[in-house]
């Protein structure tokens, strides 16, 4: 029976950087983060490359990889999430989404209340309680995390925890690992719908020669 921990493989394009991460267990065996605001179709299979190699372990060795699914930049959402279901088909490996909230509000226990920046002016929220996703308002006793994180826990009495400093790949690694043997397949987060639409096609006209 296998005692050591699992490795995974975990990364990250949903805002201006191309991240990821090899985690096994507690032991983070190599990170890396780069900011761009475009690229990361480019530089992400030769960023993970590097991480294996930086992490002295190849393809063959991983039995999972974890990708950020958001909420975040719509053609970097699918960068990432069309990368990690296509190497876990050549792989043979599961492909676990893990979304920014969650990531977020790993490693916090009792009440949390997530926040994210929402480009178009507010807050997106979500809260949890001991890890399982609930609905729920700030108030004593929640820990508030994210955006804007300090100013909402002074308003409404809560416990101020860390601002967001952006996508880490690490806790993705660490959420996905618990949830190995989940077939569903990696899918993005959207809370909103995408600013462009394909062009809706014309209808077909026939034209009377008479």
């Amino acid at each position: 029976m296998r005692s050591d921990p699992l490795l995974l493989l975990a990364f990250d394009t949903s805002a201006a950087h191309c991240a990821a991460a090899l985690v096994q267990g507690d032991r983070i065996r190599a990170t890396r983060r780069e900011a761009m605001a475009r690229g990361q179709a480019e530089r992400l299979l030769t960023m993970l490359e590097e991480v294996l190699a930086e992490g002295g372990a190849s393809w063959a060795d991983l039995d999972a990889l974890a990708v950020g699914v958001g909420p975040g930049n719509f053609t970097g959402l699918r960068i990432a999430v069309a990368a990690a279901r296509g190497l876990a088909l050549a792989l043979g490996v599961p492909a676990i989404g893990v979304n920014r909230f969650e990531a977020l509000a790993f490693g916090h226990p009792g009440a949390v209340l997530v926040t994210l920046e929402d480009p178009r002016g507010g807050l997106f929220t979500q809260g949890f309680e001991d890890g399982a996703a609930r609905e729920l308002t700030p108030g004593p006793g929640v820990l508030c995390l994210g955006f804007q994180a300090g100013e909402l826990a002074r308003a409404a009495g809560a416990i101020a925890g860390p601002e967001d400093t952006g996508v880490d790949p690490i806790p993705i690694a660490r959420v996905a690992a618990t949830r190995i043997g989940d077939d569903t397949r990696p899918a993005p987060l959207y809370l909103r719908r995408a600013d462009a639409a394909p062009a809706s096609e014309p209808e077909t006209m026939i034209l009377d020669d008479a």
